[in-house]
């Protein structure tokens, strides 16, 4: 049989016919590889480069690669954090002719961290709670897009900093199931595995003295639960309010906007007496956030990262009043937004040298840079203004950061 590459792109089929598919995964030469921390997997996995593209090369049968690639593609489509699928290579052979297992390539996802790499030095209780709200929040809108996961663990998962706490990607699908709506049986089922998963993980970690000593391994595995359960009810419950109050929903509304989700669709009745109407968000739609920074600016950022950047957008908006008083079209939002990343977004990340900046992405260093600047206006008890603190913040937080920062990513950073 000869090889084949089946790929979402025209593009990655060339670049990677120079890969060394001869040659099993485990004994890929150095000069292919891409030295980046990888999780515990029960395949071979490798981090190699093709082309400008970071990849990531995961060996297994062929029927469970074709599966997961095309499960990966639907939470693409239905826009769930997951890694990006690039192809599917079969009728791999070595250089006798012997058959090799086939391979499931996706694309590396910049900043991430598998959670082990994040254990390598004690991590503090308060950064694995946020580590269990990224992984329920992921969770619930898998279950609200009817994605059975089938076996969420903290191994299946790459987390990326989001502004202060971490988002969730889902990297293994191949136990996965999509199907129009979950039963509350399965979506139980998957909380029970998460659980599971979680204690043992963490089991493991405090065996090898990699736990801190005040985190109890079985609790931090129900903690998923509650976590789950509180955002899930909060998302899909009914609401009865009396007639008249439809500010009510309004509020409701916003409160779902501002756990970072959308309400595509509703449904709204009346009671037969007329007394109270009824409220049901029928579709949830993650990102609502990132949506809007979106539209907007252009820039594509985590939920939380997406939250604080617009909210520096607005305060800088209220500034700019009296600009071009004579141009209406000078005060529309969406021409603000765009002088806002000109003239201030840019040139602030910019200003932090790229050999300074770990993984961090534009975002989350605008989001640190924003940080600085209120720790230092708060101790000067007045405003200090972003150039300050972008001079502060080069000159001393990053140098003593520099040892805990992972190094930057293969790919190159920049400010778009």
């Amino acid at each position: 049989m000869a090889l084949q590459i089946n790929a979402t792109n025209p593009e990655h089929p060339a670049l990677l016919l120079a890969l060394p598919w001869d040659v099993p995964l485990e004994e890929w030469p150095e000069e292919y590889l891409v030295p980046l921390p990888r999780g515990i997997s029960r395949h071979v996995v490798r981090y190699a480069r093709a082309g400008e593209e970071v990849i990531a090369v995961k060996e297994l049968a062929e029927r469970p690669a074709l599966r997961e690639y095309g499960l990966l593609r639907d939470l693409d489509r239905l826009g769930i954090p997951a890694v990006d699928p690039l192809a599917v290579v079969t009728g791999r052979t070595d250089g006798s002719g012997q058959p090799l297992e086939p391979v499931l390539v996706t694309r590396h996802l910049r900043g991430s961290m598998p959670y082990r790499s994040m254990f390598e030095t004690t991590m503090r209780p308060a950064t694995m709670h946020r580590l269990m709200d990224a992984l329920a929040v992921l969770l619930v809108r898998l279950h609200l897009a009817g994605f059975a996961w089938g076996d969420c663990s903290l191994s299946n998962t790459l987390f990326r900093r989001d502004a202060g706490a971490y988002a969730a990607y889902l990297v293994d699908a191949e136990t996965g199931e999509l199907r129009p709506r979950l039963s509350p049986g399965q979506r139980a089922y998957d909380l029970d595995l998460a659980r599971v998963n979680i204690s043992g993980e963490l089991l493991d970690l405090e065996a090898s003295g990699a736990l801190h000593p005040s985190v109890d391994p079985v609790e931090f595995g129900h903690e998923i639960r509650g976590r789950y359960d509180g955002l899930w009810r909060e998302l899909t419950r009914t609401s009865v309010y009396p007639a008249g109050k439809y500010h009510y929903i309004e509020r409701r509304i916003r409160r779902l906007n501002d756990l970072g989700f959308d309400v595509a669709e509703m449904q709204i009745e009346h009671s037969l007496d007329g007394d109270s109407v009824t409220f049901v968000p029928k579709v949830v739609d993650a990102g609502h956030h990132q949506r809007q920074l979106l539209r907007l600016t252009g820039l594509d950022a985590e939920e939380n990262q997406a939250r604080r950047l617009l909210n520096d957008l607005e305060s800088w908006m209220a500034t700019q009043d009296d600009h071009a008083p004579g141009d209406p079209l000078a005060a529309r939002p969406e021409v603000l937004a765009h002088r806002w990343v000109r003239d201030v977004f840019r040139p602030t990340v910019r200003a932090v040298p790229p050999e300074l900046r770990g993984s961090m992405d534009p975002a989350e260093i605008y989001h640190e840079l924003l940080e600085h600047r209120w720790y230092l206006s708060e101790r000067a008890e007045h405003d200090l203004g972003l150039d300050t603190a972008v001079a502060d913040y080069i000159a001393r937080v990053l140098p003593r950061a520099r040892g805990t920062l992972r190094p930057t990513d293969p790919e190159r950073t920049d400010a778009g």
